[in-house]
């Protein structure tokens, strides 16, 4: 029988909101499908400069702490302005609220790995088993010298305690939150996709910078530092004596082009984004001896709001020796015209909310 409602409805495109809750910040995408890619219809970006002032004032921190009222008021406030008309939520956890490790294993079936894989996160996870959700994803495989094959496998392990305060909060704010995920593979999907370019994503926040390792289009290995945009203003304000947020604007208005008459500013915060560096070449070193024979990392892509640092492109290019290119998650949607000023300075900051939503439409 004809149904006259049947191609109505195949033209009704759901939207969803991906949301990134950072530690001193939010950041709200609406995304629906587009004509041929999926459609950027509203945005919104939300920062508490409180921590600048006071350590300790973030939305949440590295020993898995959230402020849900704090968040939850800095969430109502980002929706009245938005105003979407999405419902449904998709939110990251950031790397240092999750468990994360790559094991290795015999070649065996679901069921055995499985098994195999709850008996590991028994002894490596810090929490009983009971209060975490457990999820893995293969990552690799390697033959060894006597023909025996093994898989590598990612294991993520996140506290119910810490799904349980997210889904508080979005209930609170009104929504529903339909999926959580490690921000790491958001960011994978935003800015690599289905390139087979081997590559480091370096996603620098305020609190802590998420070090990614990316094959083949596919997650390979995660590690995190304590390092970030915040470490370079607290060394500004130290060394000038000046109030946090006066350091703040100096920092976003001159970075760290080490020539001119802001030389001085570049020397102090230099050895703080060395620090970042090395850490970077200590991640890619853990890298390469759980993925023996992995392939040469070929690039390095620059996220968050410390990749809109002034001068540090050419500072990592230097370091690194190969290209350092600025995320450009956007080139992966369609947006409204009005945006494309902005898309310089807003890329970097909203590749995680973008990548969140692109689950729905690849």
């Amino acid at each position: 029988m004809f149904n006259p409602f049947k191609s109505l409805s195949q033209k009704i495109s759901p939207n969803f909101l991906g949301i990134d809750i950072g530690t001193t910040s939010i950041k709200l995408v609406e995304v629906k499908q587009g004509r041929q890619l999926p459609m950027v219809t509203n945005y919104t970006f939300l920062q508490s400069s409180g921590h600048l002032v006071r350590s300790n004032d973030v939305l949440q921190t590295a020993n898995m702490k959230i402020f849900e009222e704090e968040v939850i008021d800095l969430l109502k406030v980002a929706l009245k302005h938005m105003k979407p008309s999405a419902n449904e939520v998709l939110a990251s956890l950031p790397v240092f609220s999750v468990f994360t490790s790559v094991f290795e294993f015999p070649e065996m079936s679901e069921g055995e790995l499985k098994k195999s894989l709850t008996y590991q996160a028994r002894q490596y996870i810090p929490q009983p088993i009971s209060e975490v959700a457990l999820d893995w994803m293969k990552v690799g495989e390697r033959t060894d010298d006597k023909g025996f094959k093994y898989e590598q496998v990612l294991l993520i392990s996140v506290p119910q305690e810490l799904i349980k305060k997210y889904q508080q909060i979005f209930k609170s704010a009104g929504l529903s939150l339909k999926a959580l995920e490690i921000e790491s593979l958001s960011l994978a999907r935003a800015l690599v996709g289905g390139d087979k370019t081997p590559t480091i994503i370096i996603d620098i926040g305020s609190r802590s910078t998420n070090i990614i390792f990316v094959d083949k289009g596919q997650l390979k290995f995660n590690s995190q530092s304590d390092y970030a945009g915040a470490s370079l203003t607290q060394a500004l304000a130290t060394s000038l004596n000046i109030n946090p947020l006066r350091a703040d604007e100096l920092k976003k208005e001159h970075g760290i082009v080490n020539a001119g008459p802001n030389y001085e500013l570049s020397t102090i915060m230099l050895p703080y984004v060395d620090v970042i560096i090395s850490e970077v070449k200590k991640a890619e070193y853990n890298y390469q001896t759980q993925f023996p024979g992995s392939a040469r990392v070929e690039r390095i892509i620059l996220s968050g709001g410390g990749a809109n640092l002034a001068g540090i492109t050419g500072y990592f290019e230097k370091e690194f020796g190969i290209p350092i290119v600025k995320a450009s998650p956007f080139l992966r949607f369609e947006y409204p015209g009005m945006i494309e000023p902005l898309l310089g300075e807003i890329n970097p900051v909203f590749s995680v909310a973008l990548g969140l939503t692109l689950r729905e439409f690849s």
